[in-house]
């Protein structure tokens, strides 16, 4: 806080006030933007600094900076200037000229010894505010970002439950003709005719679990997935996936190695059918992205109130950055036309639904999913581990359920 000054300070104030307004008037004409009646505000600047000087009190110069501060334009903010706190580093500087040029050494020096530390006074204060003002212009941009992005989501999601919805009876009716077809031509030798209606049903059966991925992915965004909650082990479920999807397994050379563990033969209550749907996912992104001939493992641990299913690859593995994207929804990761067509084929092209819904089926349950790897590597292949985490329910949250599965317990 600079000291009370005698009445000489004020006096050479007077003495460089029209040098000092004609030439700061001059600069900021040329270069800045004060809005209207610059030379009123210089007036009135100059005024609160001899204030300022007489009274050894910086903060008479508080009004007149935040109302500087204030005027900063939308343009101004979005480009990140700070107009006010470039005004009065060029104000010091023409102060220092002029007041070496009007005034003694010895004057000079004096006045700047009073005027700097209020000039310095007014930086903190106008810096502090263009921050505060610029956090809060950036913070609300990134709000409207966010509603933008909000409203794009709903509308996204609006859009794959309707198309999802319509597209199911034009494959209703597609694969009601290729039966028909198929009907017909029971008794034709013809193996190419054969060949294209198998064609034509494996075809739709993709396209109709696209769909009913859709479905699934549109369910979850609303908080619509329903869930039936029934008594099951996780080695069952696990056993079963093994059984639908070995054919893969051989026709891929992938060793599948399914360990026993702690909690797998644990009686708990869950949707089988979603958390299967679940598992098999991530099974299906684990065939996909693991060389032939490589190695896939199930294991898992018991928790505190859950239960760990750990399902790990010899796969190419998952850069850092990419490890959340992978659960969004459309997540594809690389070139979509260097993707390979097949739904079990080497780095398999699917719509990128697949851990998205695995996730929602998870969370739906009160459990998680995360996934681990030390990188991408299509050479190295460093692999990936998916950890499931799934609750411990010993009782079914739908009393009737529940009612029902401990009469049939009884009877046992």
């Amino acid at each position: 806080m600079p000291k009370k000054t005698t009445t000489s300070i004020p006096k050479l104030l007077l003495k460089i006030r029209p040098a000092w307004t004609e030439r700061v008037g001059h600069e900021l004409a040329r270069g800045m933007d004060l809005r209207e009646g610059l030379n009123e505000q210089l007036d009135r600047f100059f005024e609160l600094l001899e204030q300022s000087v007489t009274t050894g009190d910086p903060a008479w110069m508080d009004s007149i900076l935040l109302d500087w501060a204030k005027s900063s334009t939308e343009t101004g903010l979005e480009e990140g200037m700070y107009q006010v706190t470039f005004i009065l580093n060029r104000m010091i500087v023409m102060t220092i000229q002029v007041a070496s040029e009007t005034l003694t050494r010895q004057q000079a020096l004096d006045l700047l010894s009073a005027v700097v530390p209020i000039f310095t006074y007014g930086l903190g204060v106008v810096a502090r505010y263009e921050m505060e003002t610029r956090v809060a212009h950036i913070t609300g941009e990134m709000e409207k970002v966010q509603k933008q992005m909000e409203r794009v989501d709903k509308s996204k999601s609006a859009f794959i439950s309707v198309a999802a919805h319509e597209l199911k009876t034009p494959i209703t009716l597609i694969d009601g003709y290729a039966s028909m077809m198929e009907d017909l031509v029971v008794d034709e030798k013809s193996s190419t005719l054969n060949s294209l209606l198998t064609g034509m049903q494996t075809g739709i059966a993709r396209l109709r679990t696209i769909v009913d991925d859709m479905i699934d992915v549109s369910m979850i965004d609303n908080d619509l997935l329903k869930l039936n909650f029934q008594p099951m082990q996780v080695s069952q479920m696990v056993n079963a996936l093994y059984i639908e999807l070995e054919e893969t397994f051989v026709s891929r050379k992938l060793n599948v190695d399914i360990r026993e563990f702690e909690g797998n033969k644990q009686w708990i209550y869950v949707d089988p059918a979603r958390i299967m749907q679940a598992m098999r996912n991530i099974l299906n992104n684990a065939i996909k992205y693991t060389p032939d001939g490589g190695r896939i493992t199930i294991d898992g641990r018991l928790l505190p109130g859950l239960i760990e299913v750990i399902i790990a690859d010899t796969g190419i593995g998952i850069s850092q950055e990419n490890q959340e994207i992978i659960f969004e929804k459309f997540g594809q990761l690389g070139r979509v036309e260097l993707h390979s067509s097949g739904k079990t084929k080497y780095k398999g092209g699917r719509p990128g639904l697949g851990l998205p819904i695995a996730r929602g089926i998870l969370e739906a349950h009160g459990g998680s999913i995360w996934v681990e790897s030390e990188g991408y590597d299509e050479k190295k292949c460093p692999g990936s581990t998916f950890h499931i985490l799934i609750p411990i329910r010993t009782e079914s949250p739908d009393t009737k359920m529940a009612r029902l599965f401990d009469a049939l317990e009884k009877k046992e």
